[in-house]
């Protein structure tokens, strides 16, 4: 809006540069998941508006009406999941001709608790640990197996020794803060039990197989020379 055509002329001629004939502006449409997207504004046409009527003390008005059309997203609305959970996922590598494919490798992910969920404590800490220790000095150890997962007071680890009492470990597993510890911490188990009851929207590890089916076949054929 303006009282002078020029100063309206002057105005628009910034404007109409910027349109090709859209211009695309960056947006967060979804801030939770940082989802951005590029949304084009169209500008579809311009009217102009003369609203002088009277004599020349009449204050005379212009207006201008640029009409856009944004092209934007619309997202439905997020329901909690009640069922149809994925529990397992598998991947096949396929090879072959187009007549007769074979699938040659298998790999399998299962979902994996990173803590405790039943509560079972296994042993407790008899020496304080610091952030950059690897062997964790426990009570007792006889309950303890090499390749097992253990919480300790909200850090994984992975044990991948076990001398006596002394156990080795990997710290800070699937991402979990590595803290230091004192003596008399709780080292819980972390087993099959708990990935059952894994809760929605929590954090969660993944243990993966492998399965070659080229050896497979391999030893069938083997079996059949002999």
């Amino acid at each position: 809006m303006s009282k002078l055509n020029d100063d309206a002329l002057q105005i628009i001629e910034q404007i109409l540069p910027y349109f090709q004939p859209s211009y695309s502006m960056t947006l967060e449409l979804v801030d939770i998941i940082n989802e951005k997207r590029d949304v084009p504004v169209v500008l579809e046409n311009i009217t102009m508006q003369d609203d002088y009527e009277g004599n020349f003390t009449t204050r005379r008005v212009l207006i201008y009406t640029l009409r856009f059309t944004a092209k934007t997203y619309l997202f439905g609305p997020i329901s909690s999941a009640t069922k149809d959970v994925i529990k397992k996922t598998s991947v096949g590598y396929v090879s072959g001709d187009s007549k007769s494919t074979t699938r040659d490798v298998i790999y399998t992910t299962l979902p994996r608790s990173i803590k405790n969920y039943t509560g079972t404590v296994l042993t407790t800490l008899s020496k304080d640990i610091t952030k950059e220790d690897t062997l964790i000095t426990v009570n007792s150890a006889a309950s303890i197996v090499k390749g097992v997962y253990l919480e300790i007071e909200g850090e994984e680890v992975y044990v991948t020794l076990v001398t006596g009492n002394v156990l080795t470990v990997e710290r800070g597993k699937d991402g979990t803060p590595i803290t230091s510890h004192l003596s008399g911490a709780q080292a819980k188990s972390i087993t099959t039990e708990d990935d059952l009851l894994i809760e929605e929207g929590d954090d969660f590890g993944f243990s993966g197989s492998i399965e070659w089916k080229w050896q497979k076949n391999l030893i069938n054929s083997m079996k059949l020379l002999m």
